[in-house]
């Protein structure tokens, strides 16, 4: 796939700051980033990017940020900028134990999308959300209104809704994109670049499965299941494990479907997507209390992979999710 041309830039930008990186993050070494990165010599601000159709324009590094959604607060922690994060909002959940610690020093503004109240209450100058939906004017606020405020903002590309702007389908490529371009954003194209290296690095060596299996990608519901579809963060992960998704002609990120349908295609395997809030045990306790999937074989045999919630949407957790998926495949005894 080759680069977004509104991209060029920044992979020239990355592949600089890489050089300079050599063989300190070389594969073996700790991916770790300091707890703090200093901005990057490579960052030549002001940097304006399209972002989902908007025009953002930076004219120097963040250092006041509000994160909204786990996989921003996850991609800044990468990237060694836990020490920017003023606040965050919308956590899905636990972050890696690498960030841990970073991580218990930001304060949670919000269990859900924060009111634009509590986000202009911190006086951040940048604002990074993981859905477009994360800037309304019921929630963080509309992104030209903050821009008036002198905040900027930022929203994950994998989560554009606009048809010029949507993935389709979502790539690594995409993700990795994404992380070279929030480097290039927060001044630390170094951190971003050895962050790349040592993703597609750890994506090279993964083996997928070679047998066939299809799969159903169950995210929450119960009268009615959501499952990942054919375009987004769970297809793409999918695909690089060697499963087959038996939602994979639904022309979305994720969709509702049907238990008729998750009946008539008997997946071998079912991806139970792990939240606080909706868990893996409860998804198993409802397939088997429900006669319309109790007699699924995946069912019958147990036959489960699980995923915590933060690493089945677009992030920097996606390579390490798919690496535990042909993992846990590989513990399935199925022909």
């Amino acid at each position: 796939m080759s680069l977004p041309t509104r991209l060029l830039p920044l992979a020239a930008a990355a592949a600089c700051a890489l050089a300079l990186v050599g063989c300190a993050n070389s594969p073996g070494i700790s991916p770790e980033p300091a707890a703090s990165v200093a901005p990057s010599a490579a960052t030549d601000y002001p940097v304006s990017v399209d972002n989902c159709g908007f025009d953002l324009n930076v004219a120097a590094a963040p250092e006041r940020i509000v994160t909204i959604k786990s996989t921003s607060t996850e991609t800044l922690l990468a990237l060694g900028l836990g020490d920017r994060i003023i606040g965050e909002a919308f956590p899905d959940g636990p972050v890696p134990d690498q960030w841990a610690d970073d991580a218990a020093a930001i304060p949670v503004i919000s269990d859900f999308a924060p009111s634009q109240e509590a986000v202009l209450a911190l006086e951040p100058d940048f604002v990074y959300g993981g859905w477009e939906s994360n800037f309304t004017p019921e929630t963080a606020g509309e992104r030209a209104a903050l821009r008036d405020l002198g905040i900027g903002s930022y929203v994950s590309p994998a989560a554009c809704k606009d048809d010029a702007y949507q993935p389709d389908p979502l790539t690594f490529d995409v993700v990795f994109d994404e992380i070279t371009e929030a480097g290039h954003l927060f001044g630390v194209d170094n951190a971003a670049a050895a962050l790349v290296a040592e993703q597609r690095g750890d994506l090279a060596g993964i083996s997928a499965d070679t047998r066939g299996l299809s799969v159903l990608w169950y995210s929450s519901g119960t009268d009615i299941p959501y499952v990942g579809a054919g375009i987004g963060a769970p297809q793409m992960m999918m695909d690089a494990a060697g499963l087959t998704n038996i939602a994979a002609e639904v022309q979305d990120t994720w969709t509702s479907f049907s238990w008729e349908a998750v009946v008539d295609a008997d997946p071998d395997v079912i991806v139970l997507v792990d939240a606080s809030w909706n868990t893996a045990d409860s998804k198993i306790a409802a397939l088997e209390a429900n006669p319309a999937t109790a007699n699924l074989s995946a069912v019958q045999d147990g036959r489960y992979l699980r995923i915590p919630f933060a690493a089945g949407e677009a992030g920097v957790r996606n390579v390490a999710a798919t690496a535990s998926l042909v993992e846990q495949l590989s513990a399935i005894g199925l022909d």
